[in-house]
């Protein structure tokens, strides 16, 4: 798997809230604890990996302290990381203070990288392309796919089919893609706002169509997903038992769909296992990951 797009790194502060700050009125949280993950794009890589799959990833980082983290972290899932340095800029970062098992504040650092350095990443991708079985484009909206639409046709030319899980409203950028993922609020964004199911389907069919893409898959939270593909529409209903976390569902779900489907799975039953990867990872706390042991031993 080759998984390109935004990656930043996630940290947590933990701690106890006793009391509120004399200064404004806000809690006070004393941290004990600290957790780091890789967030965006590198949590998609790392949730391919845990599915046993061999994934390189390729991004842009700064060359700062969080960006040398990341790269540890990712070493340390044994995903085999391309992370062009642009000292222009400085690396994502979404911190987040939690105290008593809620989510008090986030605070992101972050500035988009270079022309320069994301022409470079173009030339890497067209290397990487040759040993990919399938592509995850993962855009997060922080510059790091600017050239997106020539890596899709990249992709396409080879035969090797590409997976995008897209941001912002210009979906013309993902047009040729063989699936986007957009969840409800996203899709929404792009198309308005529907009254019903037909009309539902009606909206998804008419973007994919004007996309050219094989598939539209969207995420509708505790409403499960709802594949769209040419004269078909399967929804598939949550299988969640317990939701404590949606951050990096979406990231869950388009690793587990490109897995399954470069290992020549049908895109239906991708979208079924995907399903139950999202059902399982809100069940955790914050970006995380799901194993086969946790998708097939059930």
């Amino acid at each position: 798997m080759l998984v390109v797009g935004d990656v930043m790194l996630d940290r947590y502060w933990f701690g106890e809230v006793g009391r509120i700050s004399p200064e404004a009125p806000v809690p006070i949280v004393k941290v004990d604890r600290i957790e780091e993950r890789p967030g965006g794009a590198a949590n998609v890589a790392r949730n391919v990996a845990a599915l046993g799959a061999k994934v390189n990833l390729l991004s842009v980082t700064g060359r700062d302290e969080a960006g040398t983290r990341l790269r540890q972290l990712l070493k340390k899932d044994r995903i085999a990381a391309r992370l062009h340095l642009d000292r222009s800029i400085t690396t994502t970062i979404k911190l987040r203070v939690i105290g008593r098992r809620q989510q008090l504040l986030r605070v992101d650092f972050e500035t988009p990288p270079s022309h320069e350095v994301l022409a470079t990443k173009l030339k890497d991708f067209g290397r990487m392309l040759r040993s990919a079985d399938a592509v995850i484009l993962s855009d997060y909206g922080k510059g790091g796919l600017a050239h997106i639409t020539k890596m899709i046709a990249m992709a396409r030319r080879a035969g090797v089919p590409v997976l995008v899980d897209p941001k912002g409203e210009d979906y013309s950028r993902y047009r040729g893609a063989t699936v986007v993922t957009p969840n409800r609020a996203e899709f929404r964004q792009v198309t308005g706002s529907w009254k019903n199911e037909a009309e539902l389907t009606s909206k998804a069919q008419r973007l994919r169509r004007r996309l050219g893409i094989e598939a539209l898959l969207i995420t509708r939270s505790e409403e499960g997903m709802t594949l769209y593909q040419r004269g078909k529409r399967l929804h598939a209903a949550t299988q969640a038992r317990e939701v404590f976390d949606v951050s990096g569902a979406g990231d869950t779900v388009i690793a587990a769909l490109g897995v399954m489907l470069a290992a020549g799975a049908d895109m239906i039953e991708a979208v079924r296992i995907a399903n139950r990867a999202a059902g399982i990872v809100v069940g955790k706390f914050g970006t995380a990951v799901v194993h086969p042991h946790e998708l097939f031993d059930s």
